[in-house]
């Protein structure tokens, strides 16, 4: 029996553990479209070009996917399938058209909860328990196909929003090993999305890293773990000063310091860095710079006092 084609569109870690399943399971692949890598983006992913490299894989990086030259270029390879593990530009029409037994997309999200860019990370800033991962069929209309399968994951209290991806890249792995034999042979079933049940997202940019100390302990905590390293951090401004909190820890405790000062920030003698929030919980900020440099007790201390500091809503 001939093997099934198919035209690969993929990024990071989650299209280089697609490229490597697809061509375990026998699936030829003539063509990967991936991207050129951003200068301003933090690298650290795996690179699906190197992969196709190693694969004797031809690789192209258009600007624009939907090129004419581009389009083309996938027709001749004559694919059964085209798929796409965490490409970032949409496919138009055209290019959809062309495979003989569809187009197909794993998205980081349970569609249609969380259509659209950075879905994890938006998961996570909304304290959501779980996620997931979901292969849909590509339409016009962004994360919007039937859908073909999808596996959760759990998204634990203090989960940053690395430590779900990588729960989510091995989902995918597992959610296509399980439905690529059913979608080779033909025997797939696609159950319509309502999208009325979800909702569409946007991409963060660093400056969404902004703290609003007007939030509650919870809150806050999900920006910070939605943008902890490797993606930008959550920071803010105080006495002429940028501070980045890099990582915190929520254990739904009380505030500790006169509710007149809330919020403040402080750190406790023999413990950590704190903040007692609007809403009467404490947040512990487990790693903070200052001006870029590691900000301790001891530096903190010699900045502002040993006393809890009043923070400002902005």
């Amino acid at each position: 029996m001939k093997a099934a084609t198919a035209v690969l569109f993929a990024y990071h870690n989650v299209g280089v553990r697609g490229l490597a399943l697809l061509l375990a399971q026998g699936v030829h692949v003539p063509l990967v479209v991936t991207h050129g890598d951003d200068p301003n983006e933090n690298q650290w992913f795996d690179s699906v070009a190197d992969l196709a490299a190693l694969e004797g894989i031809p690789v192209i990086m258009p600007d624009n996917p939907n090129d004419s030259l581009v389009v083309e270029q996938v027709r001749g390879c004559r694919p059964d399938f085209i798929f796409s593990f965490y490409y970032r530009h949409m496919l138009g029409l055209e290019l959809l058209a062309i495979p003989a037994r569809g187009a197909y997309n794993l998205h980081g999200s349970l569609l249609p909860k969380y259509r659209g860019r950075v879905p994890i990370n938006w998961a996570v800033y909304h304290g959501e328990a779980q996620t997931g991962v979901s292969l849909h069929a590509m339409v016009q209309k962004p994360d919007a196909g039937a859908l073909l399968a999808q596996e959760a994951v759990a998204i634990l209290p203090n989960d940053t929003a690395h430590q779900v991806f990588q729960k989510v890249v091995c989902a995918g792995e597992r959610l296509l090993l399980g439905v690529l034999p059913a979608l080779l042979a033909g025997t797939a079933v696609a159950t319509p999305l309502d999208l009325s049940q979800g909702s569409y997202f946007g991409r963060r940019r660093p400056e969404d890293g902004r703290i609003d100390w007007r939030s509650s302990a919870w809150q806050i905590h999900n920006l910070i773990r939605a943008v902890a390293p490797p993606y930008p951090g959550a920071f803010f401004v105080l006495a002429g000063s940028r501070v980045e909190v890099l990582l915190s820890h929520f254990r739904a405790e009380s505030a500790r310091s006169h509710a007149a000062s809330w919020p403040c920030i402080y750190w406790e003698e023999g413990g950590g860095c704190y903040v007692d929030c609007l809403d009467g919980q404490r947040l512990q900020l487990r790693r903070l710079t200052r001006d870029g440099l590691v900000l301790d007790r001891a530096a903190f201390c010699q900045w502002l006092g040993d006393a809890p500091y009043t923070l400002n809503f902005s």
